[in-house]
C-alpha cells in the first residue's frame, strides 16, 4: 500500500474551491479535509503553500505529436524519442491523460505534387506503434490513449483506418473535411492565406489548385463519411464530426452517430449540436488569442452563449490551462468552472469515469499550480505547473 498526502492546498472541486488536503491511497483519492490549511492529515505530507490543486487535464484533440515527429519539412524524427518529447511537453502543461490525435489518410492537400506528397499513411500507424511501445515500456508520463483524425476526401482514408481494427488505445474517431469553400475553410480568402503562406502553393496557382481539391472532396468525402461511421458504430466507439457550420451538417451528424462537435465554425451550429445533445469542442489557442486563425467564430463567443463544453490544446499544448487562468483572472469564469472544461467534461466525453474531477474513489490524476501575475496587470495570471501527479504516482 502506498499513500500521499498534499496539504495546505487551494483545492479545485467539482463545485467549489477550498483550503484544504487529500490523501491518495494505492493510486486512488480516499479523503479530502476541507477544514483548513492541515486538516486531519496535520502536518504530514507535503505542503503546497496555498498553490492550486486542480484535476489532472485530460486533453481529447492534440495534433502536436506529429510536429515532434516531422519538425521541419522533409525531416523525420525517430517516432519513439519523439512521442517521449511530446509527452513531457504535455505533462508539464498539466496533462494527465491524452488522445493523440493521428491524421487518417493522406492530406489531399498534398496530392497535386509529388514533391509534397505526404507522409500520413505510413505516419500514423508508425506513431501508434511508438505509443504503444512507449506505454507498455513503463517510459510514459501521461496516460495516452488514441484519436484518429480520418481525413474524409482522401482517397485512402478508409485503407488507412481499416489499419486500426481492433487497436484497444482508440477512444474517439473524428470527421473532417477540409475542402475549401466549406466548413473551415468556408472563406476562400482564409484558405489563400493558409495555403500560400505555407507554401504549398503559389498564388498564381491557386484557383487551379482549390478546383482540384473540391473534384476529390465530390468524389470521395460523402462515401468515406458513411464508411468510416459505420465502422466507428460497430467497435462502439465514439464519433466526433469536425468543423460543422450549419444546422444541417450538425443534423447529419446526429444521424450518423456523432456525440460530439469539434471546432463548430458558427454559434448556429454550436448551437444545433448542444441542443441535439452533443458536447462541443473549442481550440484554447482560439480563447487565449481572441479569435479563430481561419476566420470563424471564436471560442470565446462560444463561451459567452453558454454552449462551449470542452477546450482542447489543438496545437498549443500549454493553451487550456492558461485559458483556465486567463478566464479566471479576468473574472470571466470560475476556476471550477474552467476546470470542468479541460478536465471532467471532456472524460466523461470519451467514457472515462474514474478520472477528472477532485473526488473521493476517483483516480488521483492531480495537478499543482502557482498562478502567476503578468506583467500585463493584476487580472491577469498564468499557470506555473510545479507539479504533477497520475494515479498518484508523481510524473513532472
Amino acid at each position: 500500500m502506498t499513500e500521499t498526502v498534499l496539504r495546505n492546498a487551494t483545492l479545485v472541486l467539482p463545485d467549489s474551491v477550498l483550503t484544504g488536503s487529500v490523501v491518495v491511497r494505492d493510486g486512488v483519492i480516499v479523503d479530502l479535509d476541507t477544514g483548513g490549511t492541515t486538516g486531519s492529515a496535520g502536518s504530514a505530507g507535503e505542503d503546497l503553500d496555498g498553490d492550486y490543486l486542480l484535476p489532472g487535464l485530460v486533453e481529447v484533440h492534440t495534433d502536436h505529436l506529429e510536429y515532434h515527429v516531422k519538425p521541419r519539412p522533409g525531416t523525420e524524427w525517430d517516432a519513439v524519442p519523439a512521442v517521449l518529447a511530446h509527452d513531457a511537453q504535455l505533462t508539464s502543461s498539466g496533462v494527465t491523460t491524452v488522445l493523440d490525435a493521428l491524421r487518417v489518410g493522406s492530406d489531399p492537400r498534398h496530392y497535386d505534387t509529388a514533391a509534397l506528397q505526404d507522409a500520413a499513411p505510413a505516419l500514423a500507424p508508425r506513431m501508434a506503434a511508438a505509443i504503444a511501445h512507449s506505454a507498455d515500456a513503463g517510459i510514459l508520463r501521461a496516460d495516452h490513449y488514441l484519436h484518429l483524425r480520418c481525413e474524409v476526401p482522401a482517397p485512402d482514408c478508409v485503407d488507412v483506418f481499416d489499419t486500426f481494427a481492433g487497436d484497444p488505445r482508440v477512444l474517439l474517431v473524428s470527421l473532417m473535411d477540409h475542402t475549401p469553400g466549406a466548413r473551415q475553410f468556408a472563406s476562400l480568402d482564409a484558405f489563400r492565406r493558409y495555403t500560400v503562406g505555407k507554401g504549398r502553393v503559389s498564388d498564381a496557382e491557386f484557383d487551379e489548385y482549390v478546383r482540384f481539391l473540391q473534384s476529390v472532396g465530390a468524389e470521395y468525402a460523402d462515401k468515406h463519411r458513411a464508411a468510416i461511421a459505420e465502422r466507428v458504430r460497430e467497435r462502439g466507439l465514439r464519433l466526433a464530426t469536425h468543423d460543422d457550420a450549419t444546422v444541417e451538417h450538425v443534423a447529419e451528424s446526429v444521424a450518423i452517430g456523432g456525440t460530439i462537435a469539434e471546432f463548430p465554425t458558427t454559434v448556429a451550429a454550436a448551437r444545433a449540436a448542444v441542443e441535439s445533445g452533443q458536447q462541443t469542442v473549442m481550440g484554447a489557442p482560439n480563447l487565449v488569442l481572441g479569435g479563430s486563425q481561419s476566420g470563424n467564430v471564436s471560442a470565446a463567443e462560444i463561451l459567452a452563449e453558454g454552449l462551449l463544453d470542452i477546450l482542447s490544446s489543438d496545437y498549443v499544448p500549454s493553451s487550456p490551462l492558461q485559458a483556465v487562468f486567463h478566464l479566471h483572472s479576468a473574472g470571466t469564469l470560475p476556476i471550477e468552472a474552467g476546470a470542468r472544461l479541460v478536465s471532467t467534461n471532456p472524460a466523461r466525453a470519451v467514457g472515462l469515469d474514474d478520472r477528472g474531477e477532485i473526488a473521493i474513489g476517483q483516480r488521483a490524476d492531480l495537478v499543482r499550480v502557482h498562478a502567476h501575475d503578468s506583467a500585463n496587470g493584476p487580472r491577469s495570471s498564468f499557470p506555473v505547473v510545479r507539479g504533477v501527479w497520475r494515479a498518484g504516482r508523481r510524473v513532472c
